[in-house]
């Protein structure tokens, strides 16, 4: 079995799930292009607690981890399976790092199923979700991500889901095509030092618009899980999608093993519904 590539998805809102754009249209991309895996193990910004945790499951549930939507997205469920003896194998692979098999609380969350309804959307390979445990410092996501590497070559692939540029304060919801400058050179920043240099990430932490585009580190660190497996092979990452949404939010996506020739449409983020609150949305 060759070996599986990984991927970074910038997920934007969960209105994504519904819409078809420049971004999800590259999504679809992906799996039509990509080497069918055995499993997906996905690392998303909306698990995020105190815990380094993974589903072991056998059917997860569908999590809608939001409100203030449409009933639609509410409505929608990814129904994959689960692999409960993948999830035990992976909590020894990444020994001595300490991981709680997770059978009966978490599931599938938006910020996979918003990806995962496009990328693949007949729901038939199993999934599973690894936590971001929100105690540890930076450094421990890229040594955790350096030892699942070898799950790659056992057919699983690595999907780390979030935002490069998250800021839900400086939202500005009603225009889509809208990109601050200080989130456009923190995402610039961050594409060049990972097409370059993957295994220094963290100097990205001390650039001068990071505290604005990184005010919470939930929807950075799962690129760092990305920046982590391509250190551990000593190749750069590969910019997949470009682009940014809503003033704050970057679309960006990379990959890894993954060089696919992806539409770059900047302007074609997903809608959110009228009357939402940017702060209330969980995007």
């Amino acid at each position: 079995m060759s070996k599986m590539p990984a991927l970074f998805i910038g997920h934007g809102s969960p209105m994504n799930t519904l819409e078809q754009n420049g971004y999800t249209d590259a999504w679809r991309a992906f799996g039509r292009h990509l080497p069918r895996p055995r499993a997906l193990l996905v690392v998303s910004a909306h698990w995020y607690f105190g815990a380094t945790a993974i589903t072991a499951m056998p059917r997860p549930r569908t999590i809608h981890d939001f409100y203030g939507f449409p009933q639609a997205l509410f409505d929608f469920q990814y129904p994959a399976p689960g692999d409960a003896d993948l999830a035990g194998e992976i909590a020894e692979l990444i020994k001595p790092h300490w991981v709680g098999l997770d059978r009966d609380q978490w599931g599938i969350d938006h910020g996979a199923w918003s990806v995962l309804a496009h990328v693949y959307p007949d729901a038939d390979i199993p999934v599973l979700q690894l936590s971001i445990n929100a105690l540890k410092p930076l450094d421990y996501h890229l040594d955790l991500a350096a030892r699942l590497a070898p799950l790659r070559e056992q057919g699983v692939m690595i999907i780390a889901s979030g935002n490069v540029v998250h800021n839900l304060r400086e939202l500005q919801w009603r225009r889509q095509d809208l990109a601050y400058d200080w989130a456009e050179r923190f995402d610039d920043a961050v594409a060049d030092q990972v097409t370059q240099a993957p295994g220094d990430i963290l100097r990205v932490v001390d650039h001068p618009d990071y505290d604005l585009a990184a005010p919470t580190p939930d929807h950075f660190i799962p690129l760092l899980y990305l920046a982590g497996l391509a250190a551990a092979e000593d190749r750069p990452l590969e910019p997949l999608v470009r682009g940014h949404a809503m003033g704050s939010i970057s679309m960006s996506c990379f990959g890894l093993g993954a060089a696919v020739d992806l539409r770059k449409v900047p302007d074609c983020a997903a809608k959110l519904p009228e009357g939402v609150p940017p702060d209330q949305t969980n995007i």
